[in-house]
């Protein structure tokens, strides 16, 4: 029997798409919401992954509190509902549109590298780098947390409650507990089955989630009740003592030990180097820092997402540029929804604005990263030109943005390509919310890979991020003009690691009419372009364009995973051009959870992804 997805998708290739004659004929003067079969509101509205998560936000709204509040209760809600996901051990970067003064920020909390850190920090005594099971389940791939200190400059800033207030539904939910879902019954399972709720069976510091997700050994199944007081009493804390609690004393000084052990291996030699390497002096100095967003325009519109040190607003915006030349969308010249040449034109744009990605987008505060320039105008001309409607590229390789970044380097004559294997963790968490008054968060927040490390830390009850593994594992930098290389993303102490987190914003006319973002490592990015150009080009309301299969490619020159639901003729045309799918490599592509507002009648829309158990409520 066809799954959901594949009947959605059967269902939109019978939609009649506006036929165009040129590029420019394709914009429209907005993109309408209303064929939407949920009625659209002029309150409040929350879509997020997990339904008792959306209720917390919605709780929050309720009581009159704004956006910024409701999404700081979601968030402490969601560690309690998908502790797997995201949590007060992690980080995360939200997104905020504040309708007056119609301005738009971004509260950066992604962990930062303790200062004890260095380059090689993940290589073994023969310089080779330790398995990825090993590093990213031992205490050396805890970043410093941020979560925790990101909301706390939200609320102070722009928000209307105390945060005793705003921790009020995720304390009741980690009290009484919950009963959890199939959802969440899939991942205990996964991380006893091999993944990292598995590790070393009677090691303590890997015991702890076991004995809460597993007591006595058995995993809990759908419908079990599941109650937190660890997380609970920690929670209280923070409500009674402020975040500050968090960062120093009794809860800093378990989360330092806590990330002290590492996983066994045969090597005593070099066993200490798995251990983490944070103090309580790390913690304390931790600061969430606000910065301006990315953007840039695509077909009249303007989208704004988030600046480094995540890498996912950048890339996103230079895919979109290298595909502004294409008459996507006019299926009268065989670019409509799902047609061969639009997703081959998509996986082309993707792969070069990966190999820029690999080399030159890290933390910006470390490193100079040519935002300028990868964006410019004319440095967008001589990458789209790669692309060809005959062929796929034989080989994708970085540019050289820093010409048109106006830099004074030493001209760079060869840039040296990276060529570490990443494996980013896809179990990161998204939501997006609007107020009666139209302010708007689309928050994206994780602990990095299912379970983060596995590191639970004793009698608090909250999981340690592995987020530090985003960095490069093997250091880059070059200096040869050569062989250049920066290293933007090479370890260094207080450095943040490059992400892929892309909450993101979509104006027009300078109004805002999408919000929206996507958990899934790499694969971010790449939902995020997908979910534009249904809105933009191909002209789906907010719902179809979250629910229509999704393709990607986030790596220069090898495989792409796409969801069911795609033409076999479509598959086998790719094929002939050049692009290496397999029919068993199908997967689910993140987790859209959205906002749109229609800009003809202002009401506002809620989109929840499928792919999990998305949640839309909304108050009239």
């Amino acid at each position: 029997m066809p799954n959901r997805i594949t009947l959605i998708w059967a269902i939109l290739l019978q939609i009649v798409l506006p036929s165009c004659t040129n590029q420019h004929a394709q914009i429209q003067d907005t993109i309408s919401q209303t064929s939407l079969g949920v009625p659209g509101v002029h309150g409040g509205v929350v879509a997020t992954s997990e339904p008792r998560a959306t209720k917390a936000g919605i709780r929050i709204l309720k009581q009159g509190g704004n956006a910024i509040d409701a999404a700081a209760a979601v968030a402490f809600a969601l560690n309690v509902v998908e502790p797997h996901s995201s949590g007060i051990g992690g980080g995360g970067f939200m997104m905020i549109f504040l309708a007056e003064p119609g301005k738009t920020v971004v509260v950066d909390s992604r962990e930062t590298a303790p200062s004890a850190a260095d380059p090689p920090m993940f290589l073994d005594s023969r310089r080779e780098p330790f398995p990825f099971d090993i590093r990213s389940t031992s205490g050396v791939a805890v970043g410093v947390p941020g979560m925790v200190r990101g909301i706390e400059y939200a609320l102070g800033t722009w928000g209307t409650m105390s945060l005793a207030n705003i921790l009020a539904p995720a304390i009741e939910l980690a009290t009484k507990g919950f009963r959890i879902s199939q959802y969440l019954e899939d991942h205990i399972r996964e991380g006893l089955n091999g993944g990292r709720l598995s590790n070393e069976q009677g090691n303590p510091s890997y015991d702890m989630a076991r004995s809460i997700f597993a007591p006595s050994g058995v995993p809990l199944k759908h419908g079990d009740m599941l109650v937190q007081p660890d997380l609970a009493r920690t929670f209280r804390l923070l409500a009674d003592k402020g975040p500050d609690t968090f960062y120093t004393g009794d809860i800093a000084q378990a989360i330092v030990t806590t990330q002290q052990y590492a996983r066994t291996i045969p090597s005593t030699e070099d066993a200490p180097r798995l251990q983490g390497r944070m103090t309580v002096a790390d913690l304390s100095a931790y600061t969430a820092v606000v910065r301006q967003p990315v953007e840039a325009h695509y077909r009249g519109y303007r989208i704004t997402s988030t600046p480094p040190p995540s890498s996912g607003g950048l890339t996103v915006l230079q895919i979109l540029k290298l595909l502004e030349r294409f008459p996507l969308g006019d299926f009268t010249q065989g670019f409509g929804l799902g047609a061969t040449r639009t997703l081959h034109l998509m996986l082309e744009a993707m792969r070069l604005a990966f190999a820029d990605r690999a080399v030159w987008m890290g933390d910006a505060d470390k490193v100079a990263v040519p935002i300028n320039g990868l964006l410019h105008h004319d440095y967008i001309a001589t990458r789209t030109t790669l692309i060809s409607l005959e062929d796929r590229q034989q080989r994708a390789t970085p540019g050289n943005p820093l010409p048109y970044e106006g830099s004074t380097k030493t001209p760079v004559t060869h840039i040296q390509s990276s060529s570490a294997t990443f494996q980013e963790g896809t179990n990161t968490t998204h939501f997006t919310i609007i107020d009666e008054l139209g302010n708007i968060v689309t928050y994206t927040n994780t602990i990095e890979s299912a379970w983060g490390t596995g590191l639970m830390v004793p009698g608090y009850g909250f999981l340690l991020n592995n987020e530090l593994t985003d960095f490069n594992p093997v250091p880059t930098f070059n200096a040869d003009p050569h062989h250049y290389n920066p290293g933007a993303n090479d370890v260094a102490p207080g450095k943040r690691p490059r992400s892929s987190m892309a909450p993101t914003l979509i104006f027009h006319h300078e109004k805002p009419i999408a919000a929206y973002g996507s958990p899934g490592g790499a694969t971010i990015i790449n939902s995020v372009v997908n979910i534009a150009l249904n809105l933009i080009d191909h002209h789906l309301n907010i719902q179809e364009s979250v629910d229509v299969p999704r393709i990607s490619q986030t790596t220069t020159n090898g495989r792409l995973i796409f969801e069911a639901g795609f033409s076999l003729d479509v598959v086998n045309a790719l094929r002939t051009l050049g692009h290496d799918l397999t029919d068993t490599h199908l997967s689910r592509i993140g987790s859209v959870q959205a906002v749109a507002i229609d800009e003809m009648t202002k009401l506002r829309y809620g989109a929840a992804d499928r792919r999990r158990p998305g949640s839309v409520m909304s108050l009239r």
